[in-house]
């Protein structure tokens, strides 16, 4: 898990990528795991993804994602306009555009949590608040 999660807080994740993680992870659990003798009619079977969900209470690795990336959004935004990453997080980039920035991963978070319609960074101020949205994003149901 520290290998896979390893500076993604960081990354602008894309509903692709964030598929292939679950993907990934659940193709390790199911070899953690391994098949399962079905009682009924006694042959090996590979478990489900819900099985191995049920059998590894760890939350999953985009859930994890998602409330690490809300976390150092809040630590960078209370950080002052002085320092450099705060600099780099707000700055307006030249040229073309990506497809999905980093500040469009935090605001589709907090929509998942239904607090998308406020000011991210003036909610990150207060610490206590923003502690309970990022423990929120990680009790998301992830499909």
């Amino acid at each position: 898990m520290p290998v896979v999660l390893y500076g993604r807080e960081t990354w602008s994740l894309t509903l692709r990528e964030e598929r292939k993680l679950r993907v990934f992870e659940n193709m390790v659990y199911s070899r953690i795991f391994g098949p399962r003798r079905d009682e009924v009619v006694g042959e090996w079977r590979r478990l489900h993804n819900e099985e191995l969900n049920d059998l590894y209470s760890s939350p999953n690795n985009v859930r994890v994602i998602k409330s690490r990336r809300m976390r150092w959004a809040g630590h960078v935004v209370r950080m002052g306009e002085e320092r450099g990453v705060y600099r780099v997080l707000v700055g307006k980039l030249e040229g073309r555009r990506p497809k999905r920035r980093w500040v469009d991963n935090i605001r589709t978070d907090l929509q998942e949590v239904g607090c998308g319609y406020m000011d991210w960074s003036g909610l990150a101020q207060d610490r206590d608040r923003w502690r309970t949205l990022v423990s929120a994003v990680m009790n998301l149901q992830v499909p």
